[in-house]
């Protein structure tokens, strides 16, 4: 992507993602980003929730953030501005290589030798997760397709989700997590807990038991920004589990979403929010109001957990 195009993008707030545009590249970024969240996965101390895992926005793209190797630090960026892979350490140490159209096992390749050429070798269990019939990365010559435009645009729609989601998640003092990229399947989540234990989750395709069950130990809210995938447009979710009566029921508003019971949540169409008259106050209302759905359905303690909206950034 040339700079003019670049500036053109940067002009654009919501950019269109469409699937049909980028699943190609969607898919195989979603295979590159699960080599690099496998590294996050070796080196970071488990952390409840499986919160150790995650990758999270950056201006520039998506980061591990600084991972511990041995007494040094060790940092994977994924680059969307310059289309770079660079891998950096605490004692000044740098590797880097484009983003270009490879296959798996070639991104693999170079990921490992990079790690191994600053000081930090990592071994990974090198099989995909939450995805159906995986390939071994080493073997993996099927996906190999990465359009710059699109990996921009999508950069640019996880930042902006940070941004909203952000002061979406200021308007609750209860726990709450990060906001972090999930690379099983390349979401972007922001969870609410309303602090009472829940029931065993049940089992969940392409995940071991004990880290579903880790994950959902608790009553939760989740939001997020998933980009789709072939058939599947992008779109915003949430959901509470355990799922309380009247739950999807729940009336969140004519223009902000509906239940979807394929899917056994809230979903919020990317193009429909994107399209709208304030995409941002779009998005807000529905985050609110299926998060309302969820609490007062549930009845958690809303005059301890929430923040009254007019105090947020008082």
């Amino acid at each position: 992507m040339n700079a003019q195009s670049v500036r053109a993008s940067a002009k654009e707030t919501w950019p269109a993602l469409p699937q049909s545009a980028w699943s190609d590249t969607c898919a195989t970024l979603l295979l590159w980003m699960q080599v690099v969240g496998k590294v996050r996965l070796a080196l970071v101390p488990p952390i409840n929730h499986s919160w150790h895992v995650t990758l999270y926005p950056t201006v520039r793209g998506v980061t591990t953030t600084p991972m511990p190797h041995g007494t040094r630090m060790v940092q994977i960026d994924f680059d969307f501005l310059d289309h770079l892979l660079v891998i950096e350490t605490s004692e000044g140490a740098r590797q880097s290589f484009a983003l270009e159209p490879m296959t798996v096992a070639a991104f693999y390749s170079k990921v490992m030798s990079a790690l191994d050429a600053v000081g930090a070798p990592v071994c990974i269990w090198p099989t995909p997760m939450e995805i159906p019939n995986p390939i071994p990365f080493e073997q993996d010559r099927t996906h190999h397709a990465y359009d710059p435009e699109f990996a921009h645009r999508f950069g640019r729609v996880v930042l902006q989700t940070m941004r909203v989601f952000t002061t979406f998640r200021a308007q609750f003092r209860g726990k709450v997590s990060p906001i972090h990229l999930f690379w099983g399947a390349m979401d972007l989540a922001c969870t609410r807990f309303s602090g009472r234990t829940a029931p065993e989750h049940p089992s969940m395709p392409g995940l071991p038991d004990r880290v579903t069950r880790d994950a959902y130990s608790h009553e939760v809210c989740s939001c997020g920004f998933w980009p789709g995938m072939p058939g599947i447009e992008p779109m915003f979710y949430s959901y509470a589990y355990p799922e309380p009566p009247g739950y999807k029921e729940y009336s969140i508003g004519p223009s902000s979403g509906s239940y979807d019971k394929n899917f056994g949540e809230f979903v919020l169409p990317y193009e429909e929010m994107r399209q709208s008259a304030d995409p941002d106050a779009t998005l807000l209302s529905f985050l609110q109001r299926t998060y309302d759905a969820a609490a007062d359905c549930a009845k958690w303690d809303r005059a301890a957990l929430d923040v009254d909206s007019a105090l947020v950034g008082k």
